[in-house]
């Protein structure tokens, strides 16, 4: 790991003026920028700390809906939101382990766009606003593929605000070493139709699967998707499955998500 200066500021403000230095780099969680600082792959000058800014912290119901806090860690989302959202609350409550859960943030995660990260596919699907220092951004404009995002220079994730469907439920098939989704699948019925997003599978990042919400629109139900076949030309192929067994997964847990959330 590089030498690098740190910083922890006590306002959006202070951090959007700290974030403005050449080499400056926002810290959240530290989920994977730390990991990715050790082996050299990341070498900032400065980090900036966002974990200190009380106005990024805490779940509340507001207008447009449920707002959390960029900076809340994953635990405290799985408990404060179950009131309000609870397959959001569950999601959180399924990311990694209790040490992952009390560090790792929400801002973190989708500002880092990881293609197996369980938060987008949340904030997709709900058709979230993702809130930052200069502007909101809607889930469908935000994420642009793989580790890649609407953000701009000096921009920082401060907050996303998520509207509460009818129904709603997550299911991943988890990488079992790193509790990552090999494929995960998030199903929110609104009144106006169902949005299906799904995680962990495709070499773009997170997506829609729009086949399933229009069939699902009409009829929700586990067998409006039996039939329904998923493209795998772009899906991951690794050591943990194939393109094709992640396009069947895209289809089975889609299933069980609707199952579960009815």
């Amino acid at each position: 790991m590089h030498n690098f200066d740190f910083a922890k500021p006590s306002s959006i403000a202070e951090a959007a003026g700290l974030l403005a230095q050449e080499g400056a780099q926002a810290l959240s969680g530290g989920q994977t920028l730390m990991p990715t600082m050790k082996q050299r792959l990341a070498a900032p000058s400065v980090l900036v700390s966002l974990t200190g800014i009380a106005e990024m912290k805490g779940v509340c119901m507001g207008e447009g809906g449920l707002h959390i806090g960029a900076a809340t860690p994953h635990a405290v989302v799985a408990r404060e939101a179950a009131a309000h959202y609870p397959a959001l609350a569950a999601l959180a409550g399924g990311i990694g382990d209790p040490a992952v859960r009390s560090r790792g943030t929400i801002g973190g995660s989708i500002a880092n766009n990881d293609p197996s990260a369980c938060y987008p596919s949340a904030v997709l699907a709900s058709g979230a606003t993702v809130v930052t220092n200069q502007r909101k951004i809607a889930a469908d404009d935000y994420f642009q593929g793989m580790f890649t995002t609407a953000l701009e220079e000096g921009e920082f994730v401060t907050g996303v605000t998520f509207p509460i469907p009818q129904k709603a439920a997550y299911v991943k098939f988890n990488q079992p070493a790193s509790r990552f989704a090999l494929t995960g699948v998030f199903v929110a019925k609104f009144a106006d139709g169902v949005r299906v997003a799904v995680t962990g599978a495709s070499n773009n990042g997170v997506f829609r699967w729009a086949e399933a919400e229009a069939a699902l629109s009409a009829n929700f139900a586990a067998e409006a998707v039996k039939s329904l076949a998923v493209d795998d030309s772009d899906m991951i192929t690794d050591l943990h499955g194939t393109a094709a067994y992640r396009a069947n997964l895209v289809r089975v847990l889609t299933g069980r998500a609707v199952t579960a959330a009815g």
